[in-house]
């Protein structure tokens, strides 16, 4: 049975009911579905719940990431709460009737952009281009793992202790303990989901963040530090993995005198920034698009983390020289700085006239 395609996300005033109704009528008990991840905690932790919320009611579903997983505190995750999972390139030749994506959209992964999609669930910025038979796409949550959380207590789920630990370290690492933006309804599933999770798993992840290899980063990364007021910016360079640059840009973050951290660096074939922004009037989301898109970059987030991605041929054709990359870009920080000041400057002059 096909069901009608979606142009629009749920409007915020449709209830938690309606969403489920919906979402369960989007499948049938012969189908089999595949999960599509970016694998984080949030991601992780939001297949798992859709997975459960299927329980016996589908004929198999599978959860497929589409990245590298290195990080050793992903890693931790995925063994002590035993997530089976595998990597997925390509869509062709898989053997399942329906496809969800959570944590994501389609259009975030050339290779799936154009490849309909049954169910999307998400809480990043609405992609215009995104369609589904189901879309519940809510950008003002501060985790994933929150709207699914709503699901499972909508339809009388009670979280098995390794869903709700899953659960409650994707709430804790995508809010970044609350200090980004979020919501009631963000805290409101942390505090539910906390009876039921297991503490001492969660510390033990959290135990896990570093390697003896991340040691050669950080070096790298403190030798190659520049200021340009109280923004930190680094260039990687080459790196093995992205989430290299997330944890290079969340640790300047702890700097008493930064309050913007941008990370860049160098992976298959594109260049990538990370941005991340303490400050209580500036935007990283707007902020990457006004710096990068110009660029030709993809570019977007939320207001205190942010990410743009460049192929590098683009970027060699709009910027010359690419050694001459850390050059160009603090040239356009420093002019990023200076408008901020001088338009924040002149509104605190009008609102005191």
């Amino acid at each position: 049975m096909t069901h009608p395609v979606m142009e629009h996300p749920f409007s915020k005033s449709t209830s938690q009911a309606e969403r489920c109704q919906k979402l369960l009528e989007t499948v049938s008990s012969d189908d089999s579905l595949g999960i599509v991840i970016n694998a984080d905690p949030d991601a992780m932790a939001s297949a798992l719940a859709l997975k459960r919320l299927f329980w016996r009611k589908l004929r198999k579903i599978e959860i497929l990431h589409v990245n590298v997983i290195d990080r050793p505190d992903n890693l931790a995750m995925i063994r002590l709460l035993n997530i089976k999972q595998r990597r997925i390139r390509s869509m062709r030749g898989r053997k399942l009737t329906k496809w969800a994506m959570v944590d994501s959209q389609p259009s975030h992964y050339p290779p799936f952009k154009n490849h309909p999609f049954d169910i999307i669930i998400d809480h990043h910025p609405i992609d215009p281009a995104s369609r589904a038979p189901f879309m519940d796409i809510r950008e003002d949550y501060g985790a994933n793992a929150t709207i699914m959380c709503e699901y499972l207590k909508s339809m009388k789920v009670v979280p098995s202790t390794r869903l709700a630990t899953a659960l409650f370290y994707g709430i804790k690492t995508d809010t970044d303990n609350f200090v980004r933006d979020s919501l009631s309804n963000d805290v409101n599933a942390f505090k539910y989901l906390y009876q039921f999770a297991n503490m001492n798993t969660i510390k033990k992840i959290e135990s896990s963040e570093l390697s003896r290899h991340a040691l050669d980063d950080f070096r790298a990364a403190i030798e190659g530090l520049v200021f340009v007021d109280n923004m930190a910016y680094v260039n990687m360079g080459e790196v093995d993995n992205p989430d290299t640059l997330v944890i290079i840009a969340d640790f300047f973050m702890k700097l008493a005198e930064t309050e913007w951290s941008i990370v860049a660096g160098v992976y298959d074939k594109k260049l990538i920034f990370i941005l991340r922004n303490a400050g209580f009037r500036g935007n990283a989301g707007k902020t990457a698009k006004k710096l990068f898109e110009p660029w030709g970059a993809s570019a977007g987030g939320h207001k205190s983390a942010a990410r743009a991605e460049i192929p590098l041929q683009l970027m060699e054709s709009k910027t010359g020289n690419l050694n001459d990359l850390d050059k160009t870009i603090l040239e356009k920080l420093k002019n990023f700085k200076h408008k901020h000041s001088t338009s924040r400057s002149g509104a605190s002059k009008r609102s005191k006239s």
